[in-house]
């Protein structure tokens, strides 16, 4: 199950969930999340909008598409979501792949948003970013650029939910990402429970399955082929 980033979607993905599914002999199911891409408008996000759907809606997707134990491959918001599900749910996951997540606010990352909420106005991404929304872009993004610069998520943070990941986890990190730095990484190799591997790789930002794709589909095929397939 994919799990897209805070202003992705499932055409944001473009092939790439089809490559990996491909590559690593797995079925694959890609949604958008609320407001996002061609679902319906979202409400206003609250600071906790990752715990909702980590805690709410993830869990009622999986019975409904009656998936015990999925493997979930998360990129920044999604990542962190991943890992709040790993670490609160009655039966773990298969396994987790995180890109880019985060499990506390860094200075980085406000600096960054902060700069983009800017450029939405004065670039073209608006426009870059209504071919993948449409008429949901201005309220999803608002609402996720104002949930990111709240004073209150400032406080936020999930490292309480590592030392209850018992799955294995690949958490893939760009060196150049301008969202956050190894302190994500460390924090999660250093607190979850189960078996761990980290792929920090050059010449990346923010989507390592973008900027560093082949080594993407390397690293987490090698690491899926150790996970059991469930049927």
């Amino acid at each position: 199950m994919f799990l897209h980033e805070g202003l992705g979607s499932i055409a944001q993905w473009r092939d790439f969930p089809a490559d990996f599914c491909e590559r690593t002999g797995r079925g694959g199911l890609v949604y958008d999340r609320h407001g996002y891409g061609g679902s319906d408008p979202c409400r206003p996000l609250s600071s906790r909008f990752m715990h909702r759907e980590a805690l709410e809606v993830l869990p009622r997707l999986l019975e409904v598409f009656e998936i015990a134990q999925p493997v979930l491959f998360g990129h920044s918001d999604g990542g962190s979501i991943a890992l709040i599900y790993a670490g609160s749910a009655s039966t773990p996951p298969a396994a987790l792949v995180t890109e880019a997540p985060h499990v506390f606010v860094e200075d980085v990352t406000v600096a960054h948003i902060a700069e983009l909420r800017e450029a939405y106005h004065s670039t073209d991404l608006r426009a870059r970013l209504e071919r993948h929304h449409g008429a949901n872009v201005d309220r999803l993004f608002d609402g996720w650029t104002g949930a990111w610069l709240s004073p209150e998520f400032r406080d936020w943070n999930i490292e309480a939910y590592l030392p209850k990941v018992t799955c294995p986890i690949l958490v893939i990190q760009g060196a150049g990402d301008e969202y956050g730095t190894m302190k994500q990484v460390n924090a999660i190799a250093g607190a979850v429970a189960g078996d761990v591997a980290t792929l920090v790789l050059d010449a990346c930002g923010h989507a390592p399955h973008v900027d560093q794709r082949e080594k993407v589909l390397d690293a987490a095929g090698a690491f899926l082929r150790q996970v059991p397939v469930r049927r």
